[in-house]
């Protein structure tokens, strides 16, 4: 049985939706744009037949709580898909946000506003925090509890004052795209990145 290559994203607004569609165009891999939602709409059982139904990898899938209080939709669904035995997750992309009720998860790295690597959590705008190796968010809370190779944080996707805008290239999305297939030795990975410092989950 041949597994289906997923990233799993922690957000689901519309800017998501047309940067990850443009991602998995110059990745030549497919978003799941009916997982665009806020909060997501489809459960994880739907979510695995359209996965299983796309021609390509990687496979872009958004998931969102939209400031549920515990596991709310997103997080349900994206649970499932993780521990799929027809999914093989790559990575996940942890984007932050100004939650109220500062959920949180650990991370390997972060990725800020500048496109810098840190060893810091970062803001919904993308900008260093003080603590390491974590970062809150609307539906992350349950992603260091899953076997997931790699966690990346960032900040809101599209957006960061214009840094990650779709006009621009969206680097910072598109940089830690970048470093989830070079973690995971998938053949369409550049080299690009070959400086990425291994982090661990502490």
């Amino acid at each position: 049985m041949q597994k289906r290559k997923v990233i799993l994203v922690t957000d689901g607004d519309e800017y998501v939706k047309r940067t990850l569609e443009e991602m998995a165009k110059q990745f030549g891999g497919r978003c799941i744009s009916l997982s665009q939602g806020n909060p997501s709409l489809l459960t994880g059982e739907q979510l695995v037949q359209l996965i299983l139904q796309t021609p390509y990898d990687p496979v872009l899938v958004m998931f969102d709580d939209s400031g549920i209080v515990g596991e709310g939709a997103g997080e349900r669904a994206l649970r499932y898909v993780a521990t799929h035995e027809q999914i093989e997750v790559l990575g996940a992309i942890a984007v932050a946000s100004h939650t109220r009720h500062r959920e949180w998860t650990k991370v390997d790295v972060c990725i800020d506003r500048d496109g810098e690597l840190t060893e810091y959590g970062v803001d919904k705008e993308g900008i260093r925090e003080w603590e390491l190796k974590r970062v809150s968010g609307d539906t992350v809370d349950c992603l260091d509890q899953l076997p997931i190779p790699i966690i990346i944080g960032i900040g809101d996707i599209g957006k960061m004052g214009y840094r990650d805008h779709i006009r621009f290239g969206s680097p910072i999305t598109k940089k830690a795209i970048e470093l989830i297939l070079e973690r995971s030795g998938y053949d369409a990975c550049t080299k690009s990145h070959s400086n990425f410092i291994e982090f661990e989950r502490k």
